[in-house]
């Protein structure tokens, strides 16, 4: 049985709460970015390690915005970005100025907005690399592992890029979980919905491969948020909240975290009803 968002919270698996709508939803991803910076800066870190998805946009030009009002240094921050499309199995990233690249979204929204005074060295703007695997285990392991882990949910359940197993494929619940960052195939349900929110549709216009940190890194992160804003996401949401652990779910290993909180925007809430339009 669909939970009404009236219930959702009876018996849910991870803590969460309602914001209105987009809108709030980037004033409490803003508003957790400065809070749990200045949480860990507190709690005596040295550098500051928060893994970033890239959408939904719009937060980084605010948080940008708001460094250069207040003079805010992000010097000690090291972000790890979740993920980024590839040119194809073995090949390299997308290119910058593809309309879909997340380097040139970055770059276009945060670190070229920000003072050069105040933003995080270059040496500390980190994607996983196709051909250095290694390089954000590495970087973890360099900066004392990762503070805040921020992201959304796909269509699948993903977070990053970390797709269910297809069908078929064996992959037991602890060895998803365990998955290292890597080079995937994107399911055809991600590419899909990828297409609907990015391109009109055109899904032959998104990637098939791309590069992820894996739910290894995501899952030892000393804290998960966690923002969904997306109408198609209302199903999932009740999933990951209330449904058994599982690979076939990949967020819903999270009940298991010790420290993950969940943002849902009131559109989320609503009961995923068929309905004919």
């Amino acid at each position: 049985m669909l939970l009404s968002r009236d219930r959702l919270r009876e018996g849910a698996r991870i803590g969460f709460e309602f914001v209105a709508d987009m809108d709030a939803i980037t004033d409490r991803f803003v508003e957790d970015f400065f809070s749990e910076f200045a949480a860990a800066k507190k709690a005596g870190r040295d550098k500051v390690v928060f893994i970033l998805p890239v959408g939904p946009v719009g937060q980084y030009d605010v948080i940008a915005q708001r460094c250069n009002r207040k003079n805010f240094s992000l010097r000690d921050l090291v972000v790890i970005n979740m993920d980024e499309y590839l040119t194809s199995e073995t090949g390299g990233f997308i290119a910058d100025d593809d309309q879909l690249s997340f380097h040139g979204h970055m770059e276009d929204h945060f670190y070229g907005l920000l003072d050069p005074a105040l933003a995080p060295p270059p040496e500390q703007r980190i994607f996983p690399d196709p051909h250095d695997i290694e390089n954000v285990p590495e970087a973890l392991r360099r900066y004392g592992g990762t503070d805040v882990c921020f992201g959304g949910i796909g269509i699948t359940g993903h977070v990053a890029f970390n797709d269910p197993p297809e069908p078929g494929e064996t992959c037991s619940d602890e060895e998803f979980a365990n998955l290292p960052s890597r080079v995937v195939r994107l399911s055809r349900e991600t590419r899909l919905i990828n297409s609907v929110t990015t391109s009109g549709g055109n899904v032959e216009r998104i990637p098939e491969f791309a590069v992820t940190v894996g739910m290894k890194e995501i899952l030892e992160s000393r804290k998960v948020r966690i923002y969904m804003n997306r109408p198609w996401q209302a199903a999932m949401a009740r999933k990951i909240l209330h449904g058994p652990m599982t690979a076939q779910v990949p967020a819903s290993l999270l009940q298991n975290h010790d420290d993950v909180y969940f943002v849902l925007s009131e559109i989320v809430g609503e009961l995923p009803q068929p309905r004919l339009r």
